[in-house]
């Protein structure tokens, strides 16, 4: 059943913007993109924002990448051990395939959450399987440990790349485009149609993944809440459909409670965010002009529904550049934070729009809250 949220689904009892969106249009120098060679020179320079000071140094491709089918048949449902790395220090995980078939290229979705409870449902694999859409899971935590309180650069993949300052969120990120390099070799995915998933910090890591690969067709974090696609300059309290007020998860929070999922620098900015040189709208627009869907939660307040609105449509203003504004896409269910098998319902209906040429549902692009001014007074550039 899908949501119908409306401007007064949630109460909005405080909406403090601490400084308005930075331009992605303009160059450090202060010069401004005007063309889509511009545009790409752009991205590139933001990269040292965006990825490195957010999430630290990326890790590099790897040396080699081996597969070794440990269960299953046809691709129908599958499990792999992924050895890959460095030849000297290598580093395992399991992939598992749900609902792929031999001799035929498939739509494919990645989602790295197999730590969480939610892809162990026989209704969230089969909402993809049924509408011939393979589902490969694989536990990201296998890459780097996601334990509170235990420190910075925990896990293997931090044994094969010393060198590099990547957060677990990285390290969570290059998995995917491992399993996009598996894929590649199994030949079982229409590679034109790799979608990346995740619930969360899964969220935060697809939308990473996302801005890193671009063979991802389609990018889908749910719910990410603050260190990805909600807003750092945006700070917000609302009293939810339950009638209890909550306050959204602020940089402060985030780095507080998780530190280690980011670079060693961003906490510098924990008390000043309206100093960062970039907002979560520069991670969504390096997603462009790739298709970009957006999923929230009315009553997930922690996530800051207002900030993510904000930075989807200053993110908006890329994509019209590019020629692409019909490639973004969001919406907000009614409920709290969790990974339902309505946001899945909606992310088939995406693929199959972009795929098939299949009608979008008539629930994107609705908010549950009284639409506020935009907090940026820049526009798009006319293309040159």
């Amino acid at each position: 059943m899908r949501s119908y949220v409306n401007e007064d689904t949630i109460k909005v009892t405080k909406h403090e913007v601490l400084g308005k969106l930075p331009d992605p249009f303009k160059f450090d120098d202060g010069s401004y993109v005007k063309t889509r060679e511009d545009w790409a020179r752009r991205r590139k320079e933001m990269f040292k924002d965006v990825i490195e000071l957010q999430y630290g140094t990326m890790p590099p491709e790897p040396e080699f990448l081996e597969l070794e089918k440990l269960s299953g048949w046809g691709g129908e449902n599958e499990s792999y051990r992924v050895t890959t790395g460095t030849r000297e220090k290598p580093v395992t995980f399991t992939m598992y395939i749900k609902g792929a078939k031999e001799g035929e290229k498939r739509p494919v979705v990645i989602d790295g959450d197999l730590c969480f409870n939610y892809p162990f449902n026989k209704e969230f694999i089969s909402t993809f399987n049924d509408k011939g859409i393979a589902l490969v899971l694989f536990n990201r935590t296998e890459l780097a440990n996601d334990v509170q309180h235990e420190g910075r650069g925990k896990g293997q993949l931090y044994k094969t790349y010393p060198e590099y300052t990547f957060g677990a969120l990285g390290a969570w990120a290059w998995g995917y485009s491992r399993c996009v390099d598996a894929l590649e070799i199994l030949g079982y995915a229409d590679m034109n149609c790799i979608t990346f998933t995740g619930h969360s910090r899964g969220g935060k890591t697809a939308a990473l993944a996302g801005a890193l690969d671009e063979r991802a067709a389609i990018v889908n974090p749910n719910e990410t809440c603050a260190g990805s696609c909600s807003c750092y300059r945006v700070v917000m309290e609302a009293v939810t459909e339950n009638g209890e007020e909550r306050r959204c998860e602020e940089l402060r929070d985030i780095w507080h409670n998780f530190p280690f999922w980011f670079g060693p620098d961003l906490g510098d900015y924990a008390e000043r965010v309206d100093e960062l040189p970039f907002d979560c709208h520069f991670l969504k627009a390096m997603i462009a002009p790739r298709v970009l869907f957006v999923s929230e939660a009315a009553s997930d307040i922690w996530g800051n529904p207002i900030g993510s609105w904000h930075t989807t449509m200053a993110a908006k203003e890329v994509y019209k550049f590019l020629g692409a504004e019909d490639k973004l896409l969001w919406y907000f269910r009614n409920g709290t934070h969790f990974h339902r098998i309505e946001d899945v319902e909606m992310l088939t209906n995406v693929i199959e729009h972009f795929r098939d040429g299949k009608e979008l549902y008539d629930n994107y692009s609705r908010i549950p809250f009284k639409q506020p001014e935009l907090i940026f007074d820049w526009k798009c550039p006319e293309t040159v």
